[in-house]
């Protein structure tokens, strides 16, 4: 395999939507997630008012990556190995001894395995690994300090509750329905919370087509959400953009394989059709479905027997993991993360955040607030941490290692490239060779324009 990756040698480009294509205004959106959930637990399930409230410095917890234990209510931060760099119990930080006496002597956390090979969600832990559900990770730990405060015991029962909450505001029906607290307001006020391409991703978008690559949009926001952000983002004209594109794709079971295939449907004014489709055989508009059928009908549009895709996505269970796994495809992981830690942001998203912040309604709650895609001084990096390891007996030794973070090592193992944003490459040409990721070149060699801090042996953003 060549140490370089273009998208000149691909036959097939495809997108993921949501913080890739489209990026979001991240404090207004988490606070109007956090506040969604919050409130269903508040109105529907009988919790303390208290949740609702929060200051600015409680978002330091909120925080990707982030691994909550539905047993015990801990939240933990994982090593590439497993190891437990960094827990709190609800938002309160675990000391190097409670570690020790939850973990062991190693600090192994025992549902390790199964999340690393898999991805999947269990009954037993829940992994945050994108910003529709992180704000999620502060409202448990929160949850969880209520428990504990009322001398309630904490188990997984509360997550009950929790998954309740985000099924109110999400579910495919609640858009059209005005139900929950997200869906009406990103509908009433698109422009607070949806960051707007540039020309220059649209443009970049259009070379593409024009150079004779198929174009793929494949989200699993369902088709009246998708066409709220695509018109608000790329235009009306956004349809002219893609080949093909397919929402409510419920990934990432999009990539699994027979005998779990959901067929393709078809849709009638955002209502998908009761019977699926044995196969896909022209370009259109679709829901839910499966790649390998969508994989025959790329063969027939690029001529080709094993057609090159690439698809770049924000999510590691949703997009990286099984695309790379399943689908054999490229991946390019869009990580906002490496803005938080002295990745220059385009000039475009530097104007974008400025509008933002001059029209915010309310300046006064995001003021001090920190980003979600921010290091934190509660959690630290995202890419890396310090671990003081232990030696006989369990004691602690005084010298501290740095650790890659478990989804660091799985950007470098299921992503050929990293970048910021979409509009850091857009203005490159289609045959700009991007050094890809590689077990046998260094752990920074994928991320362009450059490594984050913390990989560089720099510090990461101070966050005061």
């Amino acid at each position: 395999m060549s140490d370089y990756f273009s998208l000149s040698d691909c036959d097939v480009i495809g997108f993921d939507l949501d913080h890739t294509l489209c990026r979001y205004h991240l404090k207004e959106t988490s606070r109007l997630i956090y506040e969604s959930f919050a409130r269903y637990l508040v109105d529907h399930k009988g919790y303390d008012p208290d949740l609702l409230l929060l200051t600015p410095a409680t978002w330091d917890f909120c925080f990707k990556g982030l691994v909550v234990d539905l047993e015990d209510g801990n939240l933990v931060k994982l090593a590439a190995d497993g190891t437990v760099l960094r827990a709190t119990h609800g938002t309160r930080d675990l000391t190097e001894a409670e570690i020790l006496q939850h973990y062991g002597p190693q600090r192994q956390w025992k549902h390790f395995h199964s999340l690393n090979t898999s991805f999947t969600r269990s009954a037993h832990y829940y992994f945050y690994d994108n910003y529709f559900d992180l704000p999620g990770a502060l409202l448990c730990g929160r949850v969880v300090d209520m428990l504990n405060k009322r001398g309630e015991e904490v188990n997984a029962e509360f997550w009950k509750d929790m998954v309740a909450a985000i099924d109110h505001n999400y579910n495919t029906s609640a858009f059209k329905e005005d139900a929950g607290t997200y869906f009406p307001s990103v509908k009433r006020d698109p422009g607070r919370y949806l960051q707007p391409c540039s020309e220059e991703v649209k443009a970049w978008l259009r070379s593409m087509k024009e150079a004779g690559k198929v174009l793929l949009l494949i989200t699993s926001s369902h088709s009246d959400y998708c066409r709220l952000i695509c018109e608000h983002v790329l235009g009306k004209d956004y349809e002219d953009l893609f080949d093909i594109i397919i929402t409510n794709a419920l990934k990432p079971g999009f990539f699994s394989l027979v005998p779990h295939q959901r067929p393709f449907r078809t849709l009638v004014d955002d209502v998908e059709e009761s019977e699926g489709l044995q196969a896909l055989d022209k370009p259109g508009w679709y829901s839910q479905g499966n790649w390998p059928h969508l994989h025959q009908l790329l063969k027939t549009m690029t001529g080709k027997p094993e057609p090159k895709v690439v698809y770049f996505g924000d999510s590691m269970r949703s997009d990286m993991f099984p695309a790379s796994s399943f689908g054999r495809w490229e991946t390019v992981m869009v990580v906002e993360e490496m803005e938080g830690e002295g990745v220059p942001t385009s000039a475009d998203q530097d104007q974008a955040q400025a509008q933002a912040q001059a029209q915010a309604q309310d300046q006064a709650q995001t003021q001090g607030m920190k980003a979600p895609s921010d290091s934190s001084r509660q959690w630290g990096s995202y890419f890396m941490d310090a671990h003081k390891s232990s030696g006989e007996a369990g004691v602690e030794k005084e010298e501290q290692d740095q650790k890659l973070t478990w989804c660091c090592h799985s950007i470098h193992k299921y992503s050929t490239m990293a970048i910021p944003s979409v509009e850091h490459i857009a203005g490159l040409p289609l045959d700009y060779k991007f050094p890809r990721f590689s077990p046998d070149r260094p752990p920074t060699s994928g991320y362009y324009p450059r490594p984050p801090d913390s990989l560089q042996g720099g510090r990461s953003r101070d966050t005061s």
